[in-house]
């Protein structure tokens, strides 16, 4: 699809246009968008490994342009001299050993490695590429369980909790045997089918060929074909049901479990945000639980073109890898002390990919929330996964609670996209709201880094999140002088938006204009924000 450039189009290009016999950084026009012709077909493995760097009207993938802006801005304007930006990557840790990670870690550099001492006296001894608030602690109760844990102090919040938790229990357990009860049968299914047709490893093609000719096979045959419609191999199905399995089983065994204490081998007090002598210098942890916060990293910022692996969005990016969020609920003492460890030394932006819907010391993280904006530090959230309408329901971190006014203009929530392009192409599992969601960005089955030098498809607004985090990187890199709620601003505005009415909540029967799902009602595009920042910056737009 061609874009047309007309005189009405040269009127909306910035200064970094030429000229208009020249070839034209422009505005990609919204009149254009709702003329895509849908995508029909499944994509390749090659497109869908990066969908969410692709162009809506070239690719028809909601991707946020990241190629085209390499291609047409970044590789083309020489006068453009980035700077380095600090990205504060708040999660379950980093591996910073990863090929594709380890050249964009930050370092502290008025810190020497291993010698014991506070050398810069920020009050964290060696901490080199961060800092880890939850020391050698890995597992953690949802914050409801431990407000039951705690024991009924007669308060409204205990009564919620109570309310709440049997019913959590039972889905996790029925949830658990379910999966249990699949896989036992898929693992029956493969096996006979396997015999069937000669093959260990048969693709759905084969599948289909195979002729079932007795009851049997054509149970075993039907449950595997319906399999192949959720992944692309038996290996990806069994291994997708192993980790559901395994996520409900931690949910019973840790995130629901009364009785358990994940935080007595921290050594702190979780309840006073004044005891701060805690953590350790290890931002990675346990590489089994630092899958999610590598993952978030390398969207952010893996290396670009270095023929490893995936490309982050962001060139110009040092990675601050802030160990905070165990699996289960992360404490709002750790969310609160490690946003301002990530504001005081250093860091442009911060990822938040994260999230819960109690938070009794909510007010320690909304004043950190308010020393970032002070510092002119962006915060970029997750808006959750359960399908919910924010405006509705309150998830923490937050600006604001029960629909009040902000309580500052520097945090940014972001919701996910599918990679279908019309109805779907808002993620079934994404929370969504009029006034409490922001933007929304690419969040299904993305494609990055993994501990041990992998890469796998995680999805989530958790993945929605980073990439907008790269594209805030990347503003501040190019136009440092603008501030925080600047580049706020920018992300929402230079945004996609579209006519179309979109599935929300997962719910076929609940749609509404996509424009109603989030305060800007538009999908995050790198191209467009880079020529609005530069507008911005020259004093040509007021926002």
């Amino acid at each position: 699809m061609t874009i047309k450039k007309s005189v009405a189009y040269c009127a909306i290009a910035t200064s970094l246009l030429v000229g208009c016999g020249s070839p034209a950084i422009v505005l990609t026009p919204e009149e254009n968008i709702d003329s895509v012709v849908l995508k029909v077909d499944p994509l390749t493995d090659t497109q869908l490994k990066d969908w969410g760097h692709k162009d809506l009207l070239t690719d028809t993938i909601p991707g946020m342009s990241v190629d085209k802006a390499y291609a047409d801005i970044f590789n083309k304007v020489k006068d453009l001299n980035p700077t380095t930006v600090i990205v504060g990557v708040l999660d379950s840790g980093v591996d910073i050993e990863h090929p594709d990670l380890k050249n964009v870690i930050w370092t502290n550099e008025d810190e020497i490695a291993g010698n014991g001492i506070d050398d810069d006296n920020n009050g964290f001894v060696d901490d080199i590429h961060g800092w880890n608030f939850l020391g050698e602690a890995n597992n953690e109760q949802l914050e409801f369980v431990r407000i039951l844990a705690k024991g009924d102090d007669g308060s409204e919040l205990y009564k919620k909790a109570a309310a709440e938790y049997d019913k959590k229990y039972n889905e996790a357990l029925q949830n658990k045997t379910r999966y249990e009860q699949i896989l036992t049968s898929v693992n029956e299914a493969d096996a006979f089918i396997q015999k069937e047709i000669g093959k260990e490893v048969y693709t759905k093609e084969d599948l289909e060929a195979y002729k079932a000719a007795t009851p049997q096979a054509q149970a075993g045959k039907a449950m595997m074909l319906q399999m192949f419609e959720f992944e692309d191999s038996v290996a990806d199905v069994k291994k997708e049901l192993g980790e559901g399995i395994e996520y409900f089983t931690d949910q019973l065994n840790y995130n629901l479990n009364k009785d358990f204490d994940g935080r007595s081998i921290v050594g702190d007090n979780p309840e006073d945000i004044t005891d701060v002598d805690y953590g350790n210098n290890d931002v990675i942890g346990d590489k089994e639980h630092a899958k999610h916060g590598t993952h978030v990293a390398g969207i952010i910022a893996a290396e670009r073109n270095n023929k490893v692996g995936m490309n982050g969005v962001a060139d110009h990016v040092k990675i601050m890898a802030v160990r905070t969020v165990p699996n289960g609920d992360e404490y709002d003492k750790d969310v609160a002390l490690a946003i301002r460890y990530a504001v005081d030394n250093g860091a442009k932006v911060i990822n938040g990919s994260f999230g819960k819907y109690y938070s009794p010391h909510k007010e320690w993280v909304w004043d950190a929330i308010k020393y970032a904006a002070s510092k002119d530090v962006l915060i970029i959230k997750a808006a959750g996964n359960e399908s919910l309408d924010l405006d509705e329901n309150n998830v923490y971190p937050n600006d604001n609670e029960n629909n009040t006014a902000e309580i500052a203009d520097n945090f940014l929530t972001v919701g996910a996209l599918n990679y279908k392009y019309g109805p779907e192409m808002v993620a079934t599992f994404s929370n969504f709201g009029k006034d409490n969601v922001d933007v929304f960005a690419p969040g299904t089955k993305i494609w990055a880094t993994t501990p041990n030098n992998g890469y796998e498809y995680l999805q989530g607004t958790s993945m929605a999140a980073p990439a907008v985090a790269g594209v805030a990187a990347l503003i501040r890199a190019y136009y440092p002088s603008l501030k925080a709620a600047e580049v706020k601003q920018i992300i929402m505005q230079s945004g996609l938006t579209s006519t179309a009415n979109v599935i929300l909540g997962g719910n076929p029967n609940y749609k509404k204009p996509f424009k109603e799902a989030s305060k800007s009602g538009k999908m995050v595009n790198l191209y467009n924000a880079m020529i609005l920042a530069d507008k911005v910056s020259k004093g040509q737009v007021k926002l």
